[in-house]
């Protein structure tokens, strides 16, 4: 990382120092990212596709994915935000519905804040709160925040600018005349199977291409695809299209995902266990998947999307970002998603992976709810429902 820089009026503060009693210097460095690589790595086949490990497998590489596979690590930020606690503002009946449905869905934790501060605080399955657990397509949102930044410094123009001007492998594949919203949107009208239960889906084949000298995976796989609709047309879920706007952050900032995390979330959000982010077979993070954090952190991270993440992105970024541009009604009414955030009735957003993992914010009433989980299917409508339930039971307990 960059050692601490001072700029020329920095220095010229500081030769009057001794007229005004201050001593101005820039700000301190990013936290530091380091390569992390196992002795032991478990494969990345899709035959060994960790959406078919048997339960007490997930359970064990949930809590510790560093040890199975490479991935960059980043420190805790220089200054960690504090979360106080609220004690009693959750009745007794609520925490034991909220501990209920933690044993019923195998959660390892539930954190609530409230105005910042910490309102309930649980663990489960041998998780507490110094350890990290994986995050799932929660990173997604985390990528397109990223964007957010590279946006906001000037690395990319805007959403409208198309992929290859970015990406020039991608020229000539089906993602040529694609945008960088339209991937942020999941709106490429690419044809994908996200089908978790496929061993044989893109989703569970696409970290297992054969990696090619020189090229991203992501671009690897993209290159087999085919369109179905035009641009901008029809939504489908794609997990690869947010690790190709990881790639397209990391080519137009020229840092990888984790590095420009260090700086652009750890950092401003006052992560305290820093993250850990895995990397694919052609050492690019997965833009889309498996950041692993504290549960406070991932709190944390709600709670900067909330407040706003000013000078980090564009003004007015996470309320567009987890706003409704892509509208699931009539089939869905009050459902969407945004720029890699989910939108859900009562003008709430929030972040969701397998397994059960997810952040939910309610700006109206200054509420965030994180949980991390190993739900025995990858995916359970039972479970999201059961989850947004307790959620809007908080929102009616804790309203101002």
């Amino acid at each position: 990382m960059r050692g601490l820089l001072i700029s020329a009026a920095a220095l010229a503060l500081a030769g009057c120092a001794a007229a005004y009693d201050t001593v101005a210097t820039a700000p301190p460095a990013p936290p530091a990212v380091t390569q992390s690589m196992p002795a032991q790595m478990a494969s990345l086949d899709p035959g060994d596709s960790i959406l078919f490990w048997n339960d007490a497998r997930r359970s064990a590489a949930f809590r510790d994915m560093e040890s199975a596979f490479p991935g960059l690590e980043v420190a805790p930020a220089n200054t960690i935000r504090t979360l106080p606690r609220q004690e009693g503002r959750v009745p007794a009946a609520l925490q034991a519905d909220i501990r209920a449905y933690m044993a019923e869905t195998q959660a390892g934790g539930v954190m609530v804040l409230k105005d910042g501060a910490i309102v309930f605080e649980d663990y489960g399955l041998g998780f507490g709160p110094t350890g990290r657990w994986t995050s799932f397509s929660v990173a997604k949102s985390f990528t397109s925040t990223l964007l957010g930044a590279a946006i906001a410094d000037g690395a990319i123009a805007s959403v409208d600018t198309p992929v290859t001007d970015i990406i020039p492998a991608l020229a000539g594949t089906a993602y040529d005349g694609v945008s960088v919203g339209q991937i942020a949107t999941m709106t490429s009208g690419v044809a994908w199977n996200e089908d978790y239960t496929d061993p044989d889906s893109d989703v569970a084949r696409m970290l297992g291409v054969a990696p090619v000298a020189g090229e991203s995976q992501a671009v690897t796989y993209a290159r087999t695809l085919t369109r179905e609709a035009p641009a901008g047309e029809k939504w489908v879920y794609k997990t690869l299209e947010t690790n190709l706007l990881g790639l397209i952050v990391e080519q137009a900032t020229g840092q990888s995902l984790a590095a420009y995390a260090a700086e652009k979330i750890v950092e401003p959000a006052g992560f305290e266990g820093g993250l850990f982010w895995m990397q694919d077979l052609t050492g690019g993070n997965i833009g889309g998947c498996c950041l692993s954090l504290r549960l406070s952190d991932y709190a944390r991270m709600g709670q900067f999307a909330l407040e706003g993440g000013e000078g980090v992105v564009p003004a007015g970024w996470f309320a567009k970002a987890g706003s409704p541009l892509v509208d699931f009604a009539p089939e869905a009414p009050g459902f969407g998603y945004g720029y890699q955030w989910w939108t859900y009735p009562g003008d709430m957003y929030g972040a969701q992976g397998i397994f059960g993992q997810a952040i939910t914010i309610v700006p109206e009433e200054q509420l965030v709810v994180a949980v991390v989980s190993n739900w025995p299917t990858a995916t359970s409508r039972a479970h999201r429902d059961g989850f947004r339930t307790l959620v809007g039971r908080l929102v009616e307990t804790l309203e101002d």
